[in-house]
Formats: C-alpha cells, sequence, structure tokens
C-alpha cells in the first residue's frame, strides 16, 4: 500500500471505485471495511426485482472486473489488500434474493467474511487459476454465491429465522 502513499490519486473514478471510495485504505482489515461499504448497496439491491438484482449484479462484476484491473496495474500489483470493490460486490452476492433483515444482514456478513478469508475449495481452486481484474472479482462472487446458498439453506430448515 506504500505505492498508494507515494502517488495520489486525484481525480480517477476508476481507482476511487476499486478503493471502496477510500475503505481500502483502513489500516487493518480493509476487506471487512469494504465489506461493511456494502451493506447499505446490498440493502438498496434487495428492495428491487428478481430480475433487477441479477442485472445490477452483474453490472457491479463486470465493472468491478474493470476498475480491480485498472487499480492493479496503477498499484503494479496482482491483488492489492487496497481494492476492496470485490468485497463489496461479492457481499452484495451474499444478499441477493435475501429480506434484508438485521438477521440476514448479520449472517450474511459474518459468513461471507469467513468464505472470503478461509476460500474453500472450489473458491480456492479458481482464485489460483483466474487472473487480472476478473480474478480479484471471482473468488468473493464466489465466496457471496457460497454464503447465499447457506443462508438459504438455513432458512430452508429452519435454522435461520429471516
Amino acid at each position: 500500500m506504500a505505492a498508494v502513499n507515494r502517488r495520489p490519486i486525484g481525480f480517477k473514478p476508476a481507482l476511487w471505485i476499486a478503493f471502496g471510495f477510500g475503505t481500502g485504505f483502513v489500516p487493518k482489515a480493509p476487506g471487512t471495511a469494504g465489506t461493511l461499504l456494502g451493506i447499505p448497496l446490498a440493502i438498496m439491491i434487495s428492495q428491487t426485482s428478481i430480475v433487477l438484482q441479477v442485472v445490477i449484479l452483474a453490472v457491479l462484476f463486470v465493472l468491478g472486473c474493470m476498475v480491480c484491473q485498472i487499480a492493479a496495474d496503477w498499484l503494479g500489483e496482482q491483488d492489492p489488500g487496497a481494492v476492496v470493490w470485490d468485497e463489496v460486490v461479492g457481499y452484495c452476492m451474499a444478499m441477493a434474493f435475501l429480506p434484508a433483515t438485521l438477521t440476514t444482514v448479520v449472517a450474511a456478513f459474518i459468513l461471507f467474511r469467513l468464505a472470503d478469508i478461509v476460500k474453500p475449495w472450489p473458491i480456492s481452486w479458481f482464485e489460483r487459476r483466474i487472473a487480472g481484474g476478473t480474478g480479484i472479482m471471482v473468488d468473493d462472487l464466489l465466496a457471496g454465491i457460497l454464503t447465499n446458498v447457506v443462508i438459504h439453506s438455513m432458512i430452508y430448515f429452519g435454522i435461520l429465522t429471516p
């Protein structure tokens, strides 16, 4: 992250997005800060139709692939810690098609962070094989999908009440 401190970002919208509007510069746990940034966005997205949720998530993912690549190139790193847009979008995926209640928001936050940190198979497999902006985004998208499936299953089996 030292490169960021030596090179002012200025007005570079792609970098501001990739760095989570500054949350990526939090000294401890920038990924967690990025995930927190995703909460209000996920809540807003959850208020839309299923079709619109799919469209929004697709647009956010494609945008993320582009801005994460730009930021990685700018910093000269493959997957910089300051790039947190992947956590924002991953958390939005974790909350997709779920009611935005305190229970689901907190459960998704905890499970998503766990999946993003541990990177169970097949997330770790994809992370090792896909490079660039897409590689930065895909492991978090998969962590979000895994989280989403787990929460939907917990609700279905009565383990979690939304």
